[in-house]
């Protein structure tokens, strides 16, 4: 890779006569692997890295195993289908493959996007790259970009876009996946402009199906979306140069007039570079990432404190207001409910001392002892964190004994495990490789890790893909996977076909 530096790209003033999207799109194009530094380049490759684990434990997922089963989608193609040994387009490798990687919710996000930054890009770079034949760096490079458009349009819009309804991991997501996928292309201003206007009318995803199937496919949506509004920009597909400022463009439409800040996209750009940001976390957890402050302070109560759940007579769980909003399940359904059922989730920390993939399988949710303590539990907004201060991301868990005792432990800001908090590389390999081996043979699993540990200096991604795919001699045996829709009475049955 070229030689990752400290230098920053120099503001220049922008054109009276350009539009927002060519702004934006000039800064797409004008961004060289030159500007990336040491820490962008590290941090990139981590959040590559977790995306690609995650997204192999969604394979068995029933939303993944649905798409496989649906009559049209994903015809023979040149880019594979993680964990799989079926290849098809780059278009539906980027649809399969991206609603896998949000299938557990176990992907990293983002504090100022509001969402998860990396999911809209990874299926789409890889299946972009493996087509065209770009190299690690340049699959890199792209990913870096990517997430600056998105969380600079983030910046922008939030958080009334998010307050208002939208996802804005999908919504915001396809712009990134459109910029990252038009600079791997090596697309001009005008084309890129072009895609980015495409997109727009492309966003999409709603908070009212969180909990739900849809939810990952949201993120699949705007993978497809993003790189299929730069294959027909390529093609001289053509779009409103104005689509962001026009009074039924974007901006307007989606957050109304005055509920966003246009400078906010450009100022400081890659100064530093938003992947390097504090607000950049990967879960440890395989829930929601509102949760998360929560579960950490539950399992500081029961790890410092030693509460046992046989003692507890009363849980307060305080979330800052944002956080509580999608995640105040009480009982939760089904698995997916769980997800985003802050209750659940303080309960499983205090009950076992951990939060894992099978607390959130099967039956799981409906364990006696679980549903004991959320009979004791009750969630409400922390009244001392203010819903438009600087720290968005705080909770506070309130554990009342039976002997009398009332227990606390309360966080302002906690954002997943990043910045001053990062995973160690032993805690990532324990997690990449409990995700990978739903998915993948065990040998397979350690060479992969590394090939991606070192992904810039990957000169050819077929180096990486043999990894990632399985031969009919190591196809996983059909499993039945039974899942309950929120809402359904009975549970329908769908097979894994890997």
């Amino acid at each position: 890779m070229a030689q990752a530096s400290e230098a920053r790209e120099v503001p220049q003033a922008a054109s009276a006569s350009e539009t927002i999207v060519q702004r934006l799109a000039a800064k797409v194009c004008a961004f060289d692997q030159s500007q990336l530094t040491k820490a962008s380049v590290a941090q990139a490759k981590t959040c590559i890295l977790d995306t690609i684990g995650v997204t192999l434990a969604g394979l068995p997922e029933p939303c993944t195993q649905i798409l496989l089963k649906t009559p049209g989608v994903a015809p023979p193609g040149p880019c594979l289908i993680f964990g799989t040994h079926r290849r098809t387009s780059a278009l539906d490798a980027a649809l399969i493959n991206g609603t896998a990687s949000h299938a557990l919710d176990y992907d990293d996000f983002s504090g100022a996007l509001g969402g998860h930054h990396s999911v809209p890009l990874v299926s789409t770079l890889f299946a972009l790259a493996e087509e065209r034949g770009a190299s690690g760096e340049a699959l890199i490079a792209a990913y870096v970009i990517g997430v600056e458009t998105m969380i600079r349009l983030a910046r922008a819009v939030n958080f009334h876009h998010y307050d208002k309804g939208w996802h804005p991991t999908s919504t915001l997501g396809t712009f990134g996946t459109a910029a990252a996928a038009c600079h791997m292309m090596k697309l001009d201003p005008a084309r890129t402009a072009r895609a980015l206007s495409i997109g727009a009318s492309l966003a999409s995803g709603l908070k009212a199906n969180f909990g739900t199937m849809t939810k990952p496919l949201h993120i699949g949506h705007c993978s497809r979306n993003g790189l299929f509004a730069a294959l027909i920009a390529e093609g001289g597909f053509e779009a409103a140069d104005d689509v962001f400022e026009h009074h039924q463009g974007f901006l307007d439409v989606f957050n109304g007039p005055g509920n966003y800040d246009i400078e906010k996209m450009f100022e400081n750009w890659g100064a530093p570079w938003e992947i390097e940001a504090s607000s950049i976390g990967l879960k440890q957890f395989p829930c929601c990432g509102s949760t998360h402050p929560a579960i950490i302070m539950a399992l500081k109560l029961r790890n410092e404190e030693a509460v046992r759940a046989a003692d507890i007579a009363q849980i307060r769980v305080l979330p800052h207001e944002r956080r509580l909003r999608h995640t105040n399940t009480p009982h939760p359904l089904t698995p997916l409910d769980a997800k985003f059922s802050v209750q659940y989730a303080v309960a499983r920390a205090l009950q076992d001392g951990a939060v894992r993939l099978k607390d959130f399988e099967g039956d799981a949710h409906l364990d006696p002892g679980i549903r004991r303590l959320l009979d004791l539990t009750e969630a409400s907004p922390h009244p001392d964190m203010p819903n438009d201060g600087k720290n968005q991301w705080g909770a506070e868990v309130i554990a009342t004994l039976k002997d009398g005792r009332r227990l606390s432990r309360r966080v302002e800001n906690l954002v997943g495990r990043g910045g001053d908090n990062p995973m160690s590389s032993s805690e990532l390999w324990d997690k990449f490789s409990d995700c990978a081996s739903r998915a993948l043979p065990r040998e397979q699993i350690a060479p992969l890790f590394e090939r991606l540990e070192t992904l810039e200096k990957v000169s050819e991604m077929p180096q990486v893909m043999r990894l990632l795919e399985v031969s009919d001699l190591h196809k996983p045996a059909p499993k039945t996977v039974v899942f309950a829709p929120r809402g359904a009475e009975e549970a329908p049955e769908t097979t894994w076909v890997p």
